[in-house]
């Protein structure tokens, strides 16, 4: 069964047929047929787009989504770790909530900061709020 339809192309005045014809098993292009003024048609043959193009640009995204989701974080908490594990007595540090206090004393769970050295202030914090070794 053979279709007919008329395509109107914005850059030519020649109008652009197409045929459509059922695709048999060693059949895989799309014939297409150029009108001429003069009433004559040439087919042309169209390739079909490379289908492993996709699969590598799907991929690529993929990577991309890796490293935005996963590896980034990861690194961060690495460093925040690293950071924790070198703090030692009478280092100067700054809590994630804006507190600044010395270190007197850590422990796995728990750290103990000096806020006030007039009142001998103490307050004790999670390893994970530290925000940054001054």
């Amino acid at each position: 069964m053979e279709m007919y339809s008329m395509l109107a192309q914005a850059e030519s005045n020649t109008p652009e047929i197409i045929r459509e014809e059922p695709l048999d098993q060693q059949q895989t292009t799309t014939t297409t047929q150029q009108a001429d003024p003069n009433g004559v048609t040439t087919p042309v043959k169209k390739q079909p787009q490379a289908q492993w193009t996709q699969f590598i640009f799907i991929g690529l995204i993929f990577v991309v989504l890796y490293f935005i989701m996963f590896r980034g974080p990861k690194k961060r908490q690495q460093q925040q770790d690293q950071m924790v594990k070198a703090l030692k007595k009478n280092d100067r540090v700054q809590t994630i909530g804006g507190i600044f206090g010395t270190v007197l004393e850590v422990g796995d769970t728990e750290i103990t900061l000096k806020i006030d050295e007039s009142n001998n202030t103490k307050i004790k914090i999670l390893p994970s709020a530290v925000h940054k070794v001054l």
